[in-house]
This record gives C-alpha cells, structure tokens and sequence, in this order.
C-alpha cells in the first residue's frame, strides 16, 4: 500500500460501526472524514485519533439535504484528496405499530436511511468514475431483508436502500467503482443496544459470550470489502453473531 492510501469519508458515521470503522481505516494511514449532524460528538474520538498521529476530521451536514452533501463532498476533496472509500452508515430505527406510524415519521425513516443514502451513493459516484475507481459501501439491517411487527417505517426505507445500492453496484461496477451492501443482522455490542436492552429487562453483560457483535469485528469486515480484488468482488455480504436466529 502506498503511503498515502486516500481519504475515507464516512457518512452517519456514530459512535458504534462508524467509531470502529473510523479507527479501522486510521490505522491504514487513510485520511478520515467523519460526517455527522453534530460533528462535535465525535471531539474525543478526534483527538484522540489525532493525538497519536492519525489524519482524522469531523464535519457537521445534514444527509437530507443535497446541497449539504454536495458541499461535504467538494470541502473533502479539496482539503483532503481523492476520496477512495464512501460509507453510508445513517439510519432511523424506530419501532412503531402501524397504527401510530405517523405521515412525518414515515417520511423521516425513508428520508434519513433512504433518500439520503441515494444522495451520498449519487455524489460519491461524480467524483470516483473519472477517477475509474473507488468503493461505496451501505449499511444495511435485518430489517433490510424482513419487515418485521412494527417497522413498517424502518423496514421501508432500509428495503429501499438495498435497491439503491443494488442498482448502483450493477451500473458502476462495470466502471471499476465497488459497490457493496453490509447487512448487520443482530445487537452491536454498544451502550445503545444495552440501554435497550436494560429496557426490556435484560442485562447485557449477563449475556453468553459473542451474543452481540463487537464493532471492531464489523469494521473489519467494511476493510475486507474495500480492499477485495475486482475479480472477486461481493455485493452483499450479512454478518450475525453465532448465537443469532436467522
């Protein structure tokens, strides 16, 4: 690998996979973006990264909006350089029963997890055919494959952007851009999923060993996408603890 491998630009990037996925692509020597509402959640993650001399920065946009996306894109590329990897890691999961599924929470899901990834998979394509390479990469969920009994919002827009992602990978592939979608079937091992668990009554560090995936195992997994030879590639790729139903 040469010395100055890219720029990874990370969109949606939180403090789970995309915290993980950040600190996976740092340790190649890749110049990191994160991209986020609120770019300055991810200070310490920054500092920290930076601090033992990492190239990582954090920007504030709105994944709805397409002139902020565009505008990501253009700052990027002239600060940092050619950006090699795209991850799209927004989402909006929200468990509803249908019947309290309102007009506007519906529209946010698809906005946020949909529309939005449609918007960062558009711009980064502008810029990597010309380029004739590049990996765009789309965090997926179980409820990518399956609508589950009150995800009727969640379902829909994670449905749709594997036909974004889809479609993308079968038009750009032929133009050396790696198109790939990550299905993350079960808990991530973060403070979010044990708060939630807690919630329903159960102690997450009761739990058997491996039950929730760890984020670091799923950063590596996005490497190993990125980094796959083009004779060879994979679209789809799911990616479960061993203990999970499926």
């Amino acid at each position: 690998m040469s010395a100055d491998p890219g720029v990874a630009l990370l969109v949606g990037a939180g403090d789970a996979i995309g915290a993980a996925v950040v600190r996976r692509f740092a340790a190649e020597k890749y110049k990191v973006c994160i991209a986020r509402r609120d770019a300055s959640r991810s200070t310490a993650l920054v500092d920290e990264l930076t601090n033992i001399g990492q190239r990582v920065c954090a920007k504030s946009m709105d994944v709805r909006k397409e002139n902020e996306v565009q505008a990501l894109f253009a700052s990027v590329e002239a600060e940092l350089g050619p950006i090699e990897l795209c991850l799209f890691n927004a989402g909006a999961n929200v468990a509803k029963p249908v019947l309290e599924t309102s007009e506007k929470l519906f529209f946010k899901a698809w906005e946020l997890a949909c529309y939005g990834g449609f918007l960062v998979g558009r711009e980064a394509a502008k810029y990597m055919v010309p380029r004739e390479r590049g990996t765009i990469l789309f965090t997926g969920a179980t409820a990518s494959l399956r609508g589950s009994k009150n995800f009727t919002a969640f379902a829909s827009a994670k449905f749709g952007l594997r036909a974004v992602a889809q479609s993308a990978a079968r038009e750009l592939g032929p133009k050396n851009i790696h198109v790939a979608h990550l299905i993350i079937d079960g808990g991530i091992n973060s403070p979010e999923i044990h708060r939630r668990l807690k919630e329903r009554g159960v102690d997450a560090e009761g739990l058997p060993a491996g039950s929730l995936a760890e984020p670091s195992s799923i950063a590596n997994a996005y490497w190993f996408l990125h980094r796959q030879a083009r004779d060879a590639w994979t679209h789809e790729l799911d990616l479960r603890p061993s203990v999970e139903t499926w």
